[in-house]
């Protein structure tokens, strides 16, 4: 559900308004609301914009033929076909179109290079007084995967091409994975050639007014705040849990206490690092990525933010079931 997010949809559509020079990473803790603010924002889009939205979460891709499967979607009818369509309708969801012998051609040819052809395509929007718009969702999904070296690297020098040297088309790349942008923050192929948006969970002030308009009174809307603080997805399901809100919130806490008990099974690495969080909100960041924070960030307990150099739970409840659990 998109509330309140006109400051940051503002901003991503004054970056679209110039011409496309940086990759736009999107990041932000787990649930924080950054798939509600992209669809709002591809929606706000002027007509002269054609958007490819791919989203790679849930996606089973162990080669690089899957991962083709997933960039290109196959379709009925010529390249001309296609591009006549996506011009009516600025937007392709779940891939971009291809006729089935094209696609085939890219996937077996290895004379044949994928990132040269959606270059070629791209530019043929432009000619044609369109703006393209490319949106891959949840990227580190592929991040270990390998082609010649890794091809996440192939991707990234490919999304620079659109760019910053052609400008052809902006890039948007959005996660929930906090070590994917610490390690995308100090490549140095990236070094002048990305941005990074952060989505964070709401504020009081916005998560109590969007409280108060899913029809919580005063005292309810400040009892989920103290429990899940500003995290967009369990303030929508507060009021499906009215009649027994302050035992779904016990019970919700409850179960976050047990399930990080049993990640850290009283291991004294983890229990040291998460016993920081007892007296503070967070902790800087220094740059250093152990065993014991990566599995923390993993089982999705911190988030890393290196822009603003700190570590700090993904959420209120983590914090609260932190404490709870240590303190």
């Amino acid at each position: 559900m998109f509330f309140d997010r006109e400051r940051e949809l503002d901003k991503l559509l004054r970056l679209v308004s110039a011409e496309p020079n940086l990759i736009t990473f999107v990041y932000g803790p787990i649930n924080s609301g950054k798939t509600a603010l992209i669809t709002e924002f591809i929606e706000k889009l002027p007509n002269d914009y054609v958007t490819f939205y791919i989203n790679l979460r849930g996606r089973f891709i162990n080669s690089y033929g899957d991962f083709m499967k997933v960039l290109f979607s196959v379709k009925e009818g010529s390249v001309k076909e296609l591009l006549a369509e996506l011009l009516k309708s600025g937007l392709a969801y779940g891939g971009i179109p291809v006729p089935e012998g094209i696609f085939r051609k890219l996937l077996e040819d290895e004379k044949e290079d994928p990132f040269l052809f959606l270059e070629n395509y791209l530019r043929e929007l432009v000619e044609r007084g369109k703006r393209p718009l490319l949106i891959l969702d949840e990227l580190q999904v592929i991040g270990d995967l390998e082609l010649d070296g890794p091809l996440i690297y192939r991707l990234f020098n490919f999304f620079v091409r659109l760019t910053k040297e052609t400008h052809l088309s902006h890039v948007f790349l959005v996660t929930s994975d906090s070590l994917f942008i610490e390690k995308v923050y100090n490549e140095a192929m990236l070094h002048g050639r990305a941005e990074y948006f952060l989505v964070d969970d709401f504020d009081r002030r916005t998560a109590l007014e969007f409280l108060w308009k899913l029809g919580l009174n005063a005292s309810e809307a400040e009892l989920v705040w103290n429990y899940f603080g500003g995290k967009p997805v369990y303030l929508a399901e507060a009021p499906k849990h009215r009649d027994e809100l302050k035992e779904w919130c016990e019970r919700t806490l409850r179960l976050r206490v047990q399930s990080i008990n049993a990640l850290i099974g009283g291991r004294k690495g983890l229990v040291n690092l998460l016993r920081e969080f007892v007296d503070k909100d967070s902790i800087p960041f220094d740059g250093r990525v152990s065993k014991v924070l990566t599995k923390l960030v993993k089982a999705n307990v911190l988030f890393v933010d290196p822009l603003n150099g700190v570590v700090r739970p993904q959420g209120r409840l983590e914090l609260l079931a932190i404490r709870r659990l240590l303190g």
